[in-house]
């Protein structure tokens, strides 16, 4: 007996997630305040991702490490968020709705860290899934 599984973004329904709280927060603070604004809303995806873009700048292994943990923490803050805000498992998280770029971003910076440690099967994953999310968040964040 052969068991499939099924695409579980293969579904019409879009998730747009809320205004993120941070971005007034980053936006007031500025770059010297940033760290300050991040630490005041751990629970945004947005902020992670920037920390974690942040380090993907620079190569060395110790910064793609700290990509990495960033990275793997917004995505699971975007996850939890999602799911707060009836999400499944299921449907497309599409990048023209401002406030779902903190998660895809954090997706996005979680694929490429992985591949510069070496995590190649955490990597594929995430790429997929950015793709299977929101294909136009691939198209403008893999360039």
């Amino acid at each position: 007996m052969t068991e499939t599984h099924p695409n579980l973004l293969a579904t019409d329904v879009r998730v747009e997630l809320p205004a993120d709280p941070a971005v007034d927060a980053i936006k007031d603070a500025g770059k010297e305040g940033f760290l300050e604004a991040a630490a005041a809303h751990p629970e945004s995806s947005l902020v992670w991702a920037l920390l974690a873009e942040a380090c993907l700048r620079d190569e060395a292994l110790s910064s793609s490490l700290a990509a990495y943990a960033y990275a793997r923490t917004g995505y699971h803050r975007g996850l939890d968020t999602l799911r707060r805000n009836g999400w499944k498992g299921s449907g497309h998280v599409p990048w023209e709705h401002v406030p779902n770029r903190g998660f895809l971003r954090s997706l996005w910076a979680l694929s490429v860290a992985a591949g510069r440690i070496g995590e190649t099967a955490e990597e594929e994953r995430c790429a997929q899934f950015l793709r299977d999310s929101s294909e136009s968040a691939h198209r403008a964040l893999a360039q």
